[in-house]
């Protein structure tokens, strides 16, 4: 009978600690490490224009097949990132390399929760432009192109290579915003 007794009371125990609501454990994702912010001049005789990069960043030349003279690459190895900048030399087509640009920002407007353009102007420096920031999973979180409006005119765009899941990227995307913010205010042109 105490047997009995004692195998009743274990099944009454069982049968009501097991009705408690299972709640899992939320999809984490791995802790992305931060390095310090350090910036310093990327200055190329060779190139016609100059900026800041981050010093955990290194520039190497475009090798894209389709590549153009003074394209280039901003790779930030840590974060699986790379800015993505090309140039072109202006002759009489600055409304069509604008638009050009407006429109690769815009094809991402498929997957693009939103898109906010913020214009930027430097009088001193002669350099204008427009920024793009595309919120949501989008290829290219961040893109601009910037110009004097009459010889230079430099395209940038922000790629990660990781499958586009903001919830992910966000913490990465928000790091490399203002790195790219300072490529953008400090651009020179050597010409």
């Amino acid at each position: 009978m105490p047997k009995l007794l004692y195998l009743f009371a274990l099944i009454l125990f069982m049968t009501f600690s097991c009705q408690q609501d299972y709640t899992p454990k939320p999809h984490g994702y791995f802790r992305i490490d931060f390095q310090e912010k350090t910036y310093h001049q990327f200055d190329s005789i060779a190139l016609p224009y100059t900026f800041d990069i981050p010093g955990y960043s290194k520039i190497v030349p475009d090798r894209d097949r389709l590549a153009e003279p003074y394209w280039i690459n901003l790779k930030i190895p840590a974060h699986k990132a790379e800015v993505h900048i090309s140039y072109k030399k202006v002759q009489n087509n600055l409304a069509k390399l604008m638009e050009d640009s407006r429109t690769l920002a815009y094809k991402h407007s498929i997957k693009a929760d939103a898109i906010n353009e913020r214009i930027f102007v430097n009088q001193k420096k002669k350099v204008y432009g427009t920024i793009y920031l595309i919120d949501g999973n989008a290829a290219s979180p961040v893109q601009f192109y910037l110009t004097d409006s009459t010889q230079n005119f430099l395209r940038g765009a922000l790629y990660i290579r990781e499958v586009p899941n903001i919830d992910s990227l966000r913490p990465v995307i928000d790091f490399l915003t203002p790195d790219i913010i300072r490529l953008i205010e400090t651009t020179k042109w050597s010409n």
